[in-house]
């Protein structure tokens, strides 16, 4: 399947925009003009096809065969396809293959499924789990137990109405008096509390409102990418992103699908991969979203050890338990074990039904007479000993269910001979499920999904959901596809990361910020030089955070995550700030949560951030980073550089091109301005790497080739530089403070590559040779140089 235009196979960079009602596709035409001056190949869509309305996001998908009405149908995407052609640029799409919106009023096919149960046609397309509930779909949507909301629950000829929701009523029902109507639906609507335990479909990690989707089944990824692949097909868009693969039954299948269908065109996937971790290499797509850069170029401006010297500031500050904040590792296993238990029991409880229904079943005698709570303890013990999102087909399972896992989940058990559940678990998951044709050989395969399935979901929601609100000493090393337990990078290591990138996924993307980072990239730059000072921050904090001072510290490691904050921040409106540290403590759920609010706390905290990191003593705060400008300036411009020119394809997310300070969601999907009402330095500087870029393609594509430079000198340490394709040069300064302290670049030179070299941010200087470090960063602390003539 071909485009029917011609157009570049690969993106020289991409740009992101966050689609809505408020900014829909004629507005992201409007900005069409501005973008492609910017230098960027093609433009990065959020997701298009029909949504919940009023979705700020799109990713509760309710239709896949119709483009969103509320940004303008499937006309407002063509024209913006044709204005954005007009101006050379092409569309990148993301795509949402694991699941829909579990909202049966604009879900037609959602509404079949409740309405005809298991015999509709559209059954297949959800992961319903129809063996429990007594095999009708559980929908946690009631404010209290269902006795209590009887008078909302309305039947309105064949609909079921409670506040704004609308079901189907099986035909024939609707006269019954209400208990029996109730009783003879293929649902069950009942308290929204019963969904962490009673839940019978898979849904996007523990969010209800989003229904799994089962697309390895080809009928339904038939039906669920037709539109898609009918816009690649006729050149309306170029490329895809494909949101979280790991949530599906088989990612490799599917992408193999996928690379398929749309005849090859450029992929990514959004697979966040641990420290370490390769992306599995029999995938046909072009590589990640880009996670794994941000982990790089992120601990490439960190010091690592002054962000040891950090924590154990931390530790002396906020005085947090081992498990609940002290330690990372602990951290996370308690994390785990916690949304084991709560968020995630009813996909644990499925787990272990498959489990007790193979090994009572099984025709191999070995795995009988296992008793559930042991094969549940078995399973959770592994779960949660997981060091990636998940196994996949392609991989070796056993390298991730270790048995150094498996030894230590033994230790749950007293009885030596019940702790043989945890190796029963463990060769389900790592031995091949064997003869097709044998009687168990459908549960196996149903378990080893489920666990996979499973641990990504855990992973999530214990890592970045959880733990990364509890650990706090950095809070830019408490980032998506970060590893706050390791939070720098030596420029060795960022070498051979991009050295490996070039030669195994040239295309893959890169990012330093996207609409599901924690803090964008400007915050984050300006929080790692506190691994510079960590004395001076302790000390700071001593004072601000003194009784006299006003200031209600309601716990240590909030109060330590909010100076840190606005910190980072600088200065921002207050209701940002609140409203960014209120998710905070309830995703931390330490004191408070979601789900299980404590008011007196939550007051506490917005009274402490009104009084003291948006008060007064957070002008204290304000002036130590005005000092510390410089050195924020050197971070902001070196990760914007170095995202832009190492290896890959570098998506810029929507106002990202200048400086941006945002916090989490919803903080960082706020409306920005095409063109930048005050474009600066940091705009002048993407706008510089863009161009170059699409000047040269192959000087950064998937031939190029990348050559680490060294310094020379005293303060070596502290430039950072590396080659493209003996066409560009990339240098930037590593640690400015520590720099500062230490002298200065003295007489540090850097040996360029043969030939004359042009300053592409600053018009009218060169340099040949062995470059003086100081001259180099002379107006800027970072340079871009573009070779203009041979040596």
């Amino acid at each position: 399947m071909t485009s029917a235009r011609p157009g570049p196979e690969v993106p020289t960079a991409t740009y992101r925009l966050q689609l809505q009602p408020s900014f829909p596709f004629a507005a992201a035409a409007a900005a069409v003009p501005y973008l492609a001056s910017l230098g960027v190949s093609h433009l990065h869509l959020s997701p298009v096809l029909e949504a919940v309305p009023g979705s700020p996001h799109g990713y509760d998908v309710v239709d896949h065969a119709r483009v969103r009405g509320e940004l303008g149908g499937e006309e407002g995407l063509r024209s913006l396809a044709r204005t954005a052609r007009e101006h050379g640029l092409g569309l990148v799409v993301d795509i949402v293959p694991n699941h829909m919106a579990m909202a049966p009023r604009h879900n037609h096919a959602l509404w079949e499924v409740l309405r005809e149960g298991p015999g509709s046609p559209y059954a297949r397309w959800f992961d319903i789990d129809w063996q429990a509930q007594d095999g009708r779909v559980l929908l946690p949507v009631l404010g209290g137990p269902v006795g209590s909301q009887l008078e909302h629950l309305v039947v309105d000829g064949d609909v079921l109405r409670y506040h704004e929701h609308a079901f189907p009523l099986r035909a024939g029902t609707g006269e019954l008096p209400l208990p029996e109507l109730l009783d003879a639906q293929w649902y069950r609507p009942v308290w929204w509390r019963l969904a962490r335990t009673e839940l019978n479909y898979r849904r996007f990690f523990s969010i209800s409102e989003l229904i799994g989707l089962r697309v390895e089944d080809p009928e339904v990824f038939d039906a669920t990418h037709a539109k898609i692949l009918q816009l690649l097909d006729e050149g309306v868009i170029d490329g895809l992103r494909v949101d979280h693969p790991d949530g599906l039954a088989d990612p490799d299948g599917y992408l193999a699908r996928l690379h398929e269908a749309s005849g090859g065109r450029w992929t990514v996937v959004e697979k966040i991969l641990a420290d370490g971790e390769r992306l599995p290499a029999s995938w046909p797509v072009a590589g990640t979203t880009g996670y794994d850069a941000l982990r790089q170029v992120d601990g490439l401006f960190t010091d690592q050890t002054g962000a040891y010297e950090l924590l154990g500031r931390y530790r002396a500050f906020a005085a947090p338990q081992t498990d609940r904040g002290g330690n990372w590792e602990a951290t996370v296993r308690r994390a785990a074990y916690k949304v084991l238990t709560h968020e995630l029991a009813a996909e644990t409880d499925r787990l272990t039904r498959v489990a007790t229904r193979l090994c009572a079943s099984s025709p191999d005698l070995a795995l009988r007479d296992r008793a559930p709570w042991a094969l549940r303890t078995a399973v959770e013990e592994l779960l949660v000993r997981m060091r990636v999102y998940r196994p996949y087909a392609s991989g070796d399972a056993a390298a991730v269910v270790t048995e150094e896992a498996a030894e230590e989940a033994r230790l749950a058990f007293v009885v030596p001979e019940e702790a043989e559940a945890v190796g029963i678990v463990r060769r389900l998951l790592v031995e091949p499920p064997g003869d097709p044709s044998a009687p168990d050989h459908a549960d196996r395969v149903e378990f080893r999904t489920r666990f996979a399935q499973t641990a990504s979901a855990l992973r999530a929601k214990s890592v970045e959901d959880t733990a990364f609100y509890r650990y706090v000493p950095l809070l830019s090393a408490t980032e998506v596809g970060g590893d706050p337990g390791r939070p720098g990078v030596s420029p060795e290591d960022f070498h051979a990361h991009c050295a490996r990138v070039q030669h195994d996924w040239p295309a893959t993307g890169t990012v330093v910020s996207t609409h599901d980072t924690k803090r964008s990239a400007d915050v984050r730059a300006a929080l790692a030089v506190l691994t510079e000072c960590p004395g001076r921050w302790a000390e700071l904090l001593a004072e601000v955070n003194q009784p006299g001072e006003g200031v209600g510290v309601p716990d240590g490691q909030l109060a330590w995550a909010a100076w840190q904050t606005v910190f980072g921040l600088g200065t921002a409106e207050e209701e940002r700030v609140q409203q960014a540290l209120l998710k905070h403590v309830r995703e931390a759920g330490m004191y408070t949560s979601w789900t299980e609010q404590e008011p007196p706390y939550e007051e506490a905290v917005a009274a402490f951030v009104a009084a003291g990191p948006c008060g007064a003593p957070g002008e204290r705060v304000a002036a130590f980073r005005k000092a510390l400008e410089p050195h924020v300036r050197a971070n902001v411009l070196g990760t914007a550089l170095v995202h832009l020119t190492m290896p890959g394809v570098p998506d810029v997310y929507q106002g990202t091109e200048g400086e941006y300070r945002a916090l989490v969601d919803p903080d960082n999907r706020r409306a920005v301005p095409f063109p930048p009402e005050t474009p600066g330095e940091k705009d002048a500087l993407t706008a510089a790497a863009l161009r170059l870029r699409a000047r040269r393609p192959d000087a950064f594509g998937r031939a190029a080739s990348y050559e680490p430079l060294s310094a020379e000198g005293p303060a070596a340490e502290h430039c950072v530089a590396f080659a493209r394709s003996g066409e560009a040069v990339t240098a930037v300064t590593r640690l400015s403070l520590r720099l500062a302290e230490t002298g200065g670049w003295r007489d540090t030179r850097l040996t360029l590559p043969p030939g004359r070299w042009a300053d592409v941010l600053t018009e009218g200087r060169e340099f040949t040779g062995h470059a003086r470090v100081a001259d180099l960063f002379d107006r800027l602390p970072v340079v871009l140089l573009e070779r203009v003539a041979e040596g």
